[in-house]
């Protein structure tokens, strides 16, 4: 929502001040020239990345709408999973975790926290650990490594999308100089009009390097500039599960192996330890 009334206000205060000063709107009015900057910014987004990439980054560019992916409550709800988890190796070996992990979406155990067991990804990185954990693994050197190592690759995929996403709204002003060009070309071409007719054309052209510029950083540098912060804060999301684990494999309670988890996340959507602990205490026993 936040982004939406940013973008309305970005062309609000621009086209509010030129009418303002006695800017004619009508000027403005240059349909084509949006094409041959955004129709050849799309095109050119789509040659010079994969499609996965495409894709990705138009369903970035839709995120930023909604806002980001995990509220407060989300982080609270993936430390009680946390917490379960862990509680049930303790009391009953890793051994009883394993028809969880192995069947996640059927677990009664993951589908008392809903956000974690419909977030495949997430779900999906936790069973893997967890399996390993299963299977008898307790280095936690040895699983951190692999762990940064997964992570790494998740993150530079992350990485791509952002930088796509900056050279597509890095290539308007350019592609408004291309607009601005065929508009002076096309001014030359009636080079014997009278004055009024070529400043009325030359006022046209001159909205192709407007547009670019506008839509650059106006919108989509902006717009990728928050895709890219959010997929940061997800990546916290990741760091809370590895922490939470590895303080498990070093031996720790799991009121412990929590709080590791909890200092791993963002200090704006950390919950105190109290409400933690107040959490936990309403959990229901173990199966």
């Amino acid at each position: 929502m936040f982004v939406l009334i940013g973008m309305i206000a970005v062309v609000a205060c621009v086209i509010g001040s030129y009418v303002a000063m006695g800017g004619k709107l009508a000027v403005l009015n240059q349909p084509f020239e949006v094409v041959i900057i955004f129709g050849s910014g799309i095109s050119a987004f789509i040659i010079s990345n994969p499609m996965k990439i495409v894709k990705a980054g138009f369903g970035r560019l839709g995120k930023t709408f909604k806002g980001p992916k995990y509220k407060a409550a989300d982080y609270l709800e993936l430390l009680l999973c946390q917490y379960q988890v862990f509680k049930l190796m303790k009391q009953k070996g890793a051994l009883a975790l394993e028809p969880h992990v192995e069947n996640p979406h059927d677990s009664a155990l993951f589908k008392e926290f809903p956000t974690l067991s419909h977030d495949h990804h997430a779900l999906e990185f936790f069973c893997d650990y967890l399996r390993l954990m299963t299977l008898g693994t307790d280095n936690p050197h040895e699983l951190e490594t692999l762990m940064d190592l997964e992570l790494e690759v998740h993150h530079h995929e992350d990485h791509s999308v952002g930088h796509a996403l900056t050279n597509l709204a890095e290539s308007f002003p350019a592609l408004g100089i291309v607009a601005a060009v065929l508009g002076v070309i096309k001014t030359m071409g009636s080079i014997s009009e009278p004055p009024e007719v070529l400043g009325g054309l030359i006022a046209g052209a001159l909205v192709g390097t407007f547009l670019g510029i506008l839509l650059c950083y106006g919108w989509f540098a902006p717009l990728a500039s928050n895709a890219k912060q959010m997929m940061e804060e997800e990546a916290t999301y990741m760091n809370c599960l590895k922490m939470g684990m590895l303080a498990h494999l070093q031996g720790y309670a799991p009121q412990v192996s929590v709080e590791f988890a909890r200092k791993a996340l963002a200090s704006h959507m950390r919950p105190s330890f109290a409400e933690v602990e107040e959490a936990t205490g309403t959990l229901p026993p173990v199966a």
